[in-house]
């Protein structure tokens, strides 16, 4: 999606605004008030909060999110000139550990509320955690889907091979809670470390299936099929965001927290297959 030079004064109040916001509410209601805030200002003083973000933002986020945040950091760019937004993607847990640990992040992007909160106990928040999608889980085939499969209960059987993710992961958690809502017990032949490497398993025909989100089976463009099950919404995921309190570009941490929150934003996001948080 291209971005105008109009778009970007809009874009520039949304950052501004929608931050006010964010550490005053709840999760769902934070992302509501961040929009409704910025479009009751949209037009006035966006040109200096634009010129005031520029430099380098680094954001670690899940790897579920790198078809989108990918497009995310072009159209930043082009909303902000002068910003260079750099990805480091992964699972989330790994994510939240390194960011503990000291790495170099602006804005951690997690899918699950609980990897976030590893973050946010060590105190390297800088604003309370905001909700800016949810994810369901679906069953991820060979093209063509050879083995048949249409059901949860089909991933038991020995002659299938399934990966799933590690289970310290937000998709192998979502997995164990939807296997274990559907009473179903899977036997993987692999436990991937993010969402991104079971899927791929899938794309190079290791596996017959993988759990995996909904929006990597979509982004994945034909590689692979998905087979939707009930129990998947036993296991619904939801990813928070927020700026890190030891962001080395503060002013281009929370610009970027609130693109993600903006309108244009979330309507990327659904396209892509995310529930509205």
């Amino acid at each position: 999606m291209a971005f105008t030079r109009s778009r970007t004064a809009v874009l520039g109040v949304t950052a501004a605004a929608a931050l006010l916001a964010l550490p005053a509410c709840s999760s769902s209601s934070k992302t509501t008030a961040a929009s409704s805030s910025a479009a009751s200002t949209a037009g006035a003083g966006s040109a200096s909060a634009s010129a005031a973000v520029t430099g380098k933002v680094t954001v670690f986020a899940a790897a579920s999110l790198k078809n989108t945040f990918t497009k995310f950091g072009k159209e930043f760019e082009a909303a902000h000139p002068g910003t260079t937004v750099t990805f480091n993607f992964g699972g989330s847990d790994t994510l939240a550990a390194s960011i503990v640990s000291g790495a170099p992040a602006d804005v951690f992007a997690s899918a699950s509320t609980a990897t976030m909160a590893t973050v946010t106990k060590a105190g390297d928040n800088a604003a309370a955690p905001v909700d800016f999608a949810k994810n369901s889980l679906e069953i991820a085939v060979i093209p063509g889907n050879p083995k048949g499969i249409t059901t949860l209960q089909q991933l038991s059987s020995s002659s299938v091979k399934v990966a799933l993710c590690a289970k310290t992961v937000p998709c192998g958690a979502a997995a164990v809670k939807a296997l274990g809502a559907a009473k179903v017990d899977v036997k993987p032949v692999t436990y991937e470390q993010d969402v991104t490497s079971a899927l791929t398993k899938v794309e190079l025909k290791e596996v017959d299936a993988a759990l995996v989100y909904r929006t990597d089976v979509q982004g994945a463009k034909g590689k692979v099929a998905g087979v939707d099950f009930a129990a998947a919404q036993q296991a619904v995921t939801s990813y928070p965001i927020a700026p890190l309190a030891h962001a080395g570009n503060s002013a281009a941490a929370q610009a970027f927290t609130a693109f993600v929150l903006s309108a244009p934003a979330q309507q990327e996001l659904a396209a892509a297959g995310f529930q509205a948080p």
